[in-house]
């Protein structure tokens, strides 16, 4: 019996790891295991049949570091590195990464993190890093904010230092943050959100067009929001 419960098992975390592309690894296999598929098995088996099976989870990857520079208009750090909040648009993060495309082209992502909810609110792929691309991730979710007590935080990159972006957070009562020169850690969970989103989707594919890249982006983001299985949820197997 017990040697047919393993087998049985170790087909079905073959089978999630393909469908999901080997993100997971046994502490995540094992919550997907036992909150989705009720399966009721702890870590140490997960872990032991996953090393028979020779899977590992997709390993991420270093962000690269950029040279820091010093923009004339800043904002105080108001985040301070408190990442946790107690509802919704209470605290905002936001940042662009890039992405190239198979010809050398290259893609921008603007994203905004709502710690209260822990999820992506707004995104916006675009062909150039500009204002535009900031404003347009911004707008959507302005008729949310909390006047006066949201933060919106962000690093000191040109689009979030001009003068006309400073004056639509005003115009809606934000309070702006900017993370401290150099120190990418101020705006630690949208640079982890950056990480996952390559690991798990980016690494694993190769792009062609612009519009192969964007179907994917919206599809991982609406996965993480929803579905996504994150440490958070625990190990124990659920009654």
């Amino acid at each position: 019996m017990e040697e047919l419960r393993n087998r049985q098992l170790m087909e079905i975390i073959q089978e999630v790891y393909d469908q999901h592309k080997g993100i997971y690894g046994y502490r995540r296999m094992t919550i997907y295991l036992n909150h989705y598929l009720g399966c009721a098995v702890n870590h140490k088996r997960v872990y032991r049949l996953m090393r028979i099976l020779e899977l590992k989870a997709v390993i991420r990857q270093k962000r690269k570091r950029y040279i820091p520079h010093t923009p004339k208009h800043t904002a105080e750090n108001r985040l301070n590195r408190k990442f946790t909040a107690e509802r919704p648009f209470e605290k905002l993060l936001t940042d662009v990464t890039e992405f190239k495309l198979t010809n050398g082209q290259k893609a921008y992502l603007s994203a905004i993190l709502d710690l209260g909810g822990e999820k992506i609110i707004s995104h916006k792929l675009s062909r150039s890093n500009n204002n535009a691309l900031v404003n347009e991730t911004v707008r959507p979710i302005l008729d949310h904010v909390l006047p006066g007590k949201t933060i919106f935080h962000s690093d000191r990159g040109f689009q979030y230092t001009s003068p006309a972006f400073q004056h639509l957070l005003k115009k809606h009562k934000v309070i702006q943050s900017m993370s401290r020169v150099g120190k990418c850690i101020d705006n630690g969970p949208i640079e982890n959100f950056w990480g996952i989103l390559k690991t798990e989707m980016y690494y694993l594919n190769k792009y062609d067009t612009f519009e192969q890249l964007a179907k994917d982006i919206d599809r991982y983001i609406h996965f993480f929001n929803t579905k996504r299985i994150t440490l958070k949820m625990g190990l124990a197997i659920p009654v």
